[in-house]
């Protein structure tokens, strides 16, 4: 196997292990009934968030060393654009998914009793839209290096 074959391998590998868990952490929050259930969902999301991370990270430094042992790739349209359009996810993470997460985890630290409160439900449902297109961007990704097209 050569190191080229190694970093292919890794590189599915990490989009396994980051995008997986990351298709789902939407899911995993939204069966959440009561405020318990919630939190208790929001910890789960943290730790599958740890997966994606790394995942992601991975992808990135195998696909970039990929890149550098065959230049070739960056001329081809569906390597830039994949490309492109990761650093744009990327990017969502800390200037659209980390300020509309952030009141969600204060009120779930702060909101006494079991009800879950209408300004979760309003605050969830623009960090979830938010995630969906992501998640849109990354289904891309993953069909323009399935079938590299251009």
């Amino acid at each position: 196997m050569t190191f080229y074959q190694v970093l292919v391998f890794i590189h599915i590998f990490s989009a396994i292990l980051g995008m997986g868990p990351g298709f789902i952490l939407t899911t995993v929050v939204k069966s959440g009934k009561t405020m318990t259930e919630l939190r208790h969902s929001y910890a789960i999301r943290h730790k599958l968030h740890i997966y994606v991370m790394i995942g992601g990270i991975m992808l990135l430094i195998t696909g970039l060393l990929m890149g550098v042992m065959n230049t070739y790739l960056f001329h081809m349209g569906w390597y830039l654009t994949s490309l492109a359009l990761f650093l744009v996810a990327l990017a969502m993470g800390p200037l659209a998914l980390s300020p509309r997460s952030r009141p969600i985890k204060a009120l779930l630290e702060s909101h006494k009793g079991e009800e879950i409160p209408e300004e979760y439900k309003r605050l969830a449902k623009q960090l979830f839209l938010i995630e969906n297109i992501e998640n849109v961007i990354f289904l891309i990704i993953i069909a323009l290096m399935i079938t590299k097209p251009f």
